[in-house]
């Protein structure tokens, strides 16, 4: 460890981001030969050229790119180690938050702009959810996950439970099955799947193989931005919640109906490390995409009511 220097690390992390030596010192507000020499030095530590020049632009080799995954949450620990005890003055600040969640378009705009607004220097990656997610939470090179509530969480982690929220089905406005929206209906015409991990006990597939019902599977999508356009453009149907594609039932002039099978709502959980509950800046970012959420659910509520919901027909009706 003794060889070890924290701020040759620091001088690669940025010129993986940079991909120039000029660029990584402007912005570690250090010489090019000065970046140049740490480039070196770490080579000699690794034994790997990691960052070679390919048509003006330092291209990583294999190995920078497994060394960057480790690098990353190492240097994040350290940085929040020495800013714990600082008060958080988000104007000032220039930390990073990485929040892993489903890509909800809307959350995703509302929550960056707000941040822009009230710290312009603070960034935010936002990623996908995947096996390692709460691994990473319990590292700490993940400040926040929005995820289902349906499984339990590992040691170390705290968690807020959101209320469910229930599922509709939505189709364009001038889908045939609108006119006539039975169960029948709801079986017969394809559905756009979102290919995600359920927020119950129980997903809607599942749900309906006890019912004995079957449906068609038109699309598999993992981006919720997809869904909409989808939807504008054939006779496919998605059970999906009204805050998941938000402005999008308004762009796309959606119907809204009530599923004529008993869907399972979702439940979702905003997750963190418990070691970072009283940090001043997670407690500031948390606050922020929370605050955000919640706006986007009682929008959701709001424009459910103002569109209104289409009911099933039932026998004899």
């Amino acid at each position: 460890m003794h060889r070890i220097d924290l701020n040759l690390l620091v001088v690669f992390e940025v010129l993986m981001d940079e991909r120039s030596v000029s660029l990584a010192a402007r912005r570690l507000f250090k010489t090019p030969s000065a970046i140049s020499h740490a480039l070196s030095r770490l080579r000699e530590q690794t034994g790997d050229p990691l960052m070679v020049m390919v048509a003006g632009r330092m291209e990583p080799s294999p190995y920078a790119f497994r060394l960057i995954e480790d690098v990353r949450p190492i240097l994040q620990s350290v940085r929040r180690a020495m800013q714990r005890n600082l008060a958080f003055d988000p104007m000032a600040s220039h930390r990073v938050f990485c929040v892993a969640m489903p890509v909800v378009p809307e959350l995703v705009t509302r929550a960056t702009a707000r941040l822009q607004e009230l710290a312009p220097d603070v960034g935010i990656d936002w990623l996908q959810f995947g096996e390692r997610t709460y691994a990473d939470v319990v590292s700490e090179s993940i400040d926040l996950v929005l995820h289902s509530a349906d499984t339990p969480l590992p040691e170390g982690l705290s968690c807020q439970v959101l209320p469910t929220i229930p599922r509709f089905t939505f189709a364009r406005s001038g889908h045939p099955a609108v006119k006539n929206w039975t169960q029948q209906a709801w079986i017969d015409w394809p559905h756009i799947i979102f290919g995600s991990t359920h927020g119950t006990p129980e997903t809607v597939a599942e749900r309906i193989a006890k019912l004995g019902v079957e449906r068609r599977v038109g699309a598999r999508v993992t981006d919720y931005a997809h869904i909409g356009p989808l939807l504008a453009e054939t006779n496919m149907l998605t059970n999906q919640m009204a805050v998941m594609l938000g402005n999008d039932i308004d762009r796309f002039d959606l119907r809204i109906l009530r599923p004529p099978i008993d869907l399972p709502e979702f439940t979702f959980r905003w997750v963190w490390n418990t070691r970072l509950t009283a940090d001043p800046g997670s407690q500031w970012f948390r606050t922020i995409l929370m605050s955000c959420l919640d706006d986007l659910v009682i929008d959701a509520t709001h424009r459910v009511e103002r569109i209104g919901v289409i009911e099933p027909v039932r026998n004899g009706d």
